[in-house]
């Protein structure tokens, strides 16, 4: 290994400087970007608020607490297993007292637009992409590479000590290779400091020959079988030597040939802006219980449509199209749990709208075209879509004044329930006793957004 080559990689290895050196603009990173990736997040959140659980097993549960979707190192030395079933692994959880959270969306929610916003606060708004709610990548290029890696360290440092949630930070030429970079800073933590920047040819090889190739982004389970058992292709750096035509061929046509020529360093993801208005709004629950009730299915497909609508006003849109599904319950445990036979339909409504009420009554009559009597249902859902802004509606001149005031009226609705919260004014579809609710067993208090679940301190 050449000498210049062993130093690079020793710099990944560079403790956190104790100066708090505030981000400044060079001039000209190469087009370098970076993924910040929040370390365990939805576990980073819990303890959070609960500081005893510090370097202590914790595992954070699906909708319905079903599967285990988060867990810290500590879980997963004892060998608790990730996306396993909750009721597989519960013994063990048991036997080592590992502390288990139902999923608290709110909590997690609020925490993500907490880090994002400490990111847009440190480079602007225009230079960070929000990727998922525990991951987003930077645009560097103004920076010089010489300063990248204190860049990463602040970047790690600032957001850990403003929300108190632990990143990692991944630098590259290419948004792949920022993810290749980002997986060796999670798996080197105590030598890389949570940061590792991959800034030349050399060090980029030597980081591809560390990383199998189901680990690079893009590469799911099926296309890594391929690869292995018809190419011997077993590591990053082996598919980096492939071509751009074996890429489009072997990989899923342009996409294969992006994710090669992003592993060779020539950017073909470039950032993109924030997506303000969606083209589609869904909202979809799995339900407490397996339920055969057409009264529960009818309740819970028109709280869901009240949610989605909700959504629909945020952004000032209205939609044209509803469509409802519901999920059945598998017939035997012998079948994969996560399947069940999906039914759904659709329907076009005579005017775009986002009045609740106009977009509940085809909702509920879906429910009666889907539902099949003696049959369990697992989960529904719905979808609006056909979305247009909604100042583009005209009014009806053949209607009273008070019937185009729809819009006020849902503004009202929509301002009380987010003052008030769990939804004080809702629709009587909605139901009051909703026995069908999903299960959250295990919730942490919503300690960010909610008065009354403020965390106290004695």
């Amino acid at each position: 290994m050449p000498t210049n080559f062993k130093n690079s990689f020793n710099d990944l290895a560079e403790k956190v400087p104790p100066e708090f050196i505030p981000i400044q603009s060079g001039g000209g990173g190469r087009g370098m970007k970076a993924i910040v990736d929040c370390n365990n997040f939805y576990c980073s959140c819990e303890r959070l608020f609960l500081p005893h659980l510090d370097k202590k097993p914790v595992v954070v549960l699906s909708n319905n607490d079903g599967c285990i979707i988060s867990r810290t190192d500590e879980a997963k030395q004892l060998g608790v297993p990730m996306a396993g079933p909750y009721f597989e692994a519960k013994p063990l959880i048991q036997q080592h007292n590992i502390a288990t959270f139902s999923s608290n969306y709110n909590l997690y929610g609020d925490m993500s637009w907490r880090v994002m916003e400490t990111l847009r606060t440190m480079l602007g708004k225009k230079n960070v992409e929000v990727y998922s709610v525990d991951e987003c990548f930077l645009n560097l290029e103004e920076f010089e590479e010489k300063d990248l890696k204190k860049i990463g360290l602040e970047i790690r440092e600032r957001v850990e000590q403003w929300t108190g949630i632990k990143v990692s930070v991944g630098i590259a030429p290419t948004k792949v290779l920022c993810k290749v970079a980002n997986h060796l800073a999670k798996k080197n933590k105590e030598k890389t400091n949570c940061v590792v920047v991959l800034d030349n040819p050399e060090i980029i090889q030597y980081a591809l020959q560390k990383t199998p190739v189901g680990d690079i982004w893009g590469v799911g389970r099926r296309y890594e079988e391929k690869l292995i058992q018809q190419w011997g292709i077993y590591d990053g750096f082996q598919l980096q030597c492939m071509s751009e035509a074996f890429g489009k061929s072997q990989l899923g046509g342009v996409v294969g040939a992006r994710l090669v020529r992003e592993l060779k360093g020539i950017a073909s993801n470039e950032m993109e802006d924030e997506l303000l208005q969606k083209k589609m709004i869904a909202t979809t629950r799995m339900f407490g219980k397996p339920v055969n009730d057409i009264n529960y299915i009818k309740e819970a497909v028109a709280t869901y449509t009240s949610r989605a609508a909700e959504k629909l006003r945020r952004q000032q849109g209205a939609a044209k199209v509803i469509s409802v599904f519901v999920v059945a319950k598998e017939e035997s445990h012998s079948a994969d749990f996560n399947r069940g036979a999906t039914h759904s339909s659709y329907a076009t409504l005579p005017t775009a709208t986002s009045f609740t009420n106009e977009l509940i009554k085809p909702a509920v009559s879906l429910v009666d075209e889907l539902f099949k009597k003696g049959t369990f249902y697992k989960k529904a859902g719905v979808m609006l879509s056909g979305i247009v802004p909604d100042d583009s509606i005209q009014g009806n001149l053949f209607l009273p004044e008070t019937k185009n005031a729809g819009r006020k009226l849902m503004d009202m609705i929509d301002n009380i329930n987010f003052s008030q919260r769990d939804d004080i004014l809702k629709f009587a579809t909605s139901g009051t006793e909703r026995n069908w609710k999903m299960r959250m067993e295990m919730r942490s208090p919503r300690y960010t957004t909610r008065w009354d679940e403020l965390f106290k301190v004695s």
